[in-house]
């Protein structure tokens, strides 16, 4: 990489981390391309990135924002993985991690909130920004769709009822 390009890289990752809703810290030393890229598939299913980048440069990146007390982890064989949902980057790199050990999670953090491993798998088992609204919605249409139906039900029976009369009244 040239100096422009780095340049380039670590001002572009420096804006991505400043509006990052959960940013997770793991080494991914033995991991290989493919899995690597199987990582990054479910990271971006859930609506996260993965970057890959020489500490130094990540270190820099990191340089100016709020999750700056992140340089520490950065040592060895790092990759970030981030997403604008507080949720998504811990709850899809705690379940690949499951599958694979050579994926160790060092830590992380939530805005300004530095996490250790045991806060990033906390926040994995919280649902989702997406879960939380379905919910939500479920919660609010339930009542109505039962107030729709109870109101309809008289309807329906009364004009059954005076379906009937009409009938006997024609056989008659």
């Amino acid at each position: 990489m040239e100096r422009a390009e780095k340049r380039e890289f670590v001002t572009e990752l420096n804006q991505e981390l400043s509006g990052a809703g959960a940013i997770v810290v793991a080494h991914y030393s033995g991991l290989s391309v493919a899995e690597i890229s199987d990582l990054r598939s479910k990271v971006k299913e859930a609506g996260g990135k993965v970057k890959v980048a020489k500490n130094r440069l990540a270190k820099l990146a990191l340089q100016d924002t709020e999750v700056d007390h992140l340089s520490g982890l950065f040592e060895g064989q790092t990759i970030i993985v981030y997403s604008d949902d507080p949720v998504a980057a811990p709850k899809a790199s705690v379940e690949f991690a499951k599958d694979n050990e050579k994926l160790v999670i060092l830590g992380g953090a939530m805005g300004a909130d530095s996490l250790d491993v045991a806060a990033v798998k906390q926040l994995a088992s919280l649902p989702s920004l997406d879960e939380l609204r379905g919910g939500l919605v479920g919660m609010i249409s339930t009542p109505a769709t039962r107030l729709a139906v109870l109101t309809s039900a008289p309807a329906t029976q009364i004009a059954r009822v005076l379906a009937a009369y009409s009938e006997k009244s024609e056989a008659a």
